[in-house]
């Protein structure tokens, strides 16, 4: 399949996870990928295994001068921006009374924070037909115990594709949420192991985890015009998990 031949993207968090494989979907599927992440050495590891389609900048999405860079890059070496994959997200268990301001600073910069001027920093980019893909997640709908600002955090990025819908209109510009649930990422390999991941796997209707193979398919469909009268929606790719 060649859905997004010819097409420019940007994913930020690009070098792991749900990052890394949406942006090897992406490639096979004929789009050149900008890969947005803080660590080097995993940038440099994922775009020797993307092959030349790709191209890594270093930055965080909470600094909006590392974004502005990122995006002359894409200026210079592209012209124009078809799709922006939203991707970067960051959350670590507080139970309540434990939470501090820090916490919710951190949470809400990556996750709040860092969507907005990611999406906002790449719309003089983009024009008729381009997609924004936001990361929301389960835990936006049914809350996470001792995730509360987590939970809070993806429940606003839904929030915000039913605003920015709203903003958009006239632009041809659409803007969907990607909810995944558990997904076998190397941060919930670790965080997790092999019991906890069964356990997390076994809660949903479906009793596994999801490749991240599984939520890149859903982010192709989101960034290809197969998806082209879809606008303000939450795809779920969560194996029920928030669903029944």
């Amino acid at each position: 399949m060649n859905r997004l031949q010819g097409k420019t993207a940007v994913i930020t968090g690009g070098a792991t996870g749900i990052g890394l494989a949406a942006a090897t979907r992406f490639i096979h599927e004929g789009a050149f990928v900008f890969i947005y992440g803080r660590g080097q050495e995993r940038l440099d590891t994922a775009v020797a295994e993307l092959g030349s389609n790709a191209r890594a900048v270093k930055g965080s999405v909470s600094d909006e001068a590392d974004l502005d860079r990122l995006y002359a890059t894409v200026k210079s070496e592209r012209g124009s921006l078809d799709v922006v994959f939203a991707n970067a997200g960051a959350g670590a268990p507080l139970l309540l009374g434990e939470i501090t301001a820090e916490h919710i600073d951190a949470t809400f910069d990556t996750n709040v924070k860092g969507t907005i001027f990611t999406v906002q920093k790449a719309l003089p980019l983009m024009g008729p037909g381009g997609s924004i893909i936001l990361t929301g997640s389960s835990a936006g709908t049914t809350g996470a115990p001792a995730f509360t600002a987590y939970s809070s955090s993806k429940a606003a990025v839904r929030n915000l594709a039913k605003t920015w819908a709203e903003d958009l209109k006239g632009t041809g510009i659409r803007v969907n949420v990607l909810s995944p649930g558990a997904t076998a990422t190397e941060l919930a390999k670790e965080a997790l192991g092999e019991e906890g991941q069964k356990a997390y796997g076994a809660m949903t209707p479906l009793q596994r985890m999801a490749d991240p193979s599984e939520i890149a398919a859903a982010a192709a469909f989101l960034a290809s015009s197969d998806s082209s009268f879809m606008t303000a929606s939450e795809v779920a790719v969560d194996g029920g998990l928030a669903q029944i």
